[in-house]
């Protein structure tokens, strides 16, 4: 039962080799070799991730935490606090509190593009797990079709065994009714 690409795209997915698209040949390719086309994503792009890549999922993470967003509501709590109330006469940034707003704005600055770098990496991502997903599915789907067919091959042969039983127990009976001397009218 030797296939060829050509003959199972053109078969189960309708189309000719050339309008495929490397994962649907790649998938092909499995469904001939019979090899799994599943992986896990999360470590082959754990072993593509970059330092930098890593640190900014982490900030990512961290930046967007109920932990972080509680923590640093304290943080601004105690310094309006410190310096509104505590350190009153001596306070190292009074009202206006210019300084926490510089604090705030370098904060902002490097945070965005961070955060939006890892929201990039998660898009990449995304996008990687939906072109597994195909592949994974189609390789089902592919399969289920070669298991119709086997099943319909098997379903096909027993009914030409059937047939052929049939016949051979009709001419038994012809040949018992031929000495018993019966007729079909009878």
């Amino acid at each position: 039962m030797s296939r060829t690409i050509d003959e199972l795209s053109t078969r189960w997915l309708k189309r000719n080799l050339d309008s495929l698209s490397e994962e649907e040949l790649h998938v092909l390719q499995s469904a001939l070799d019979r090899k799994p086309v599943s992986r896990d994503m999360n470590e082959d792009l754990a072993e593509q991730a970059h330092f930098g890549d890593r640190i900014a999922d982490a900030i990512a993470r961290i930046g967007g935490s109920w932990t972080f967003i509680i923590s640093f509501v304290l943080f601004l709590l105690v310094w309006t606090v410190g310096n509104v109330f505590l350190l009153t006469r001596d306070a190292f940034d009074p009202y206006p509190f210019i300084f926490l707003n510089l604090i705030l704005s370098m904060l902002a600055a490097l945070q965005a593009p961070i955060i939006m770098m890892s929201q990039n990496r998660q898009a990449a991502r995304d996008r990687l797990d939906a072109a597994h997903d195909y592949e994974v599915n189609l390789k089902a789907e592919i399969e289920i079709m070669a298991l119709h067919e086997k099943l319909d091959e098997l379903r096909r042969r027993e009914i030409l065994a059937l047939q052929t039983d049939i016949a051979e127990l009709s001419a038994h009976l012809k040949r018992i009714d031929a000495r018993l001397g019966w007729t079909a009218s009878q």
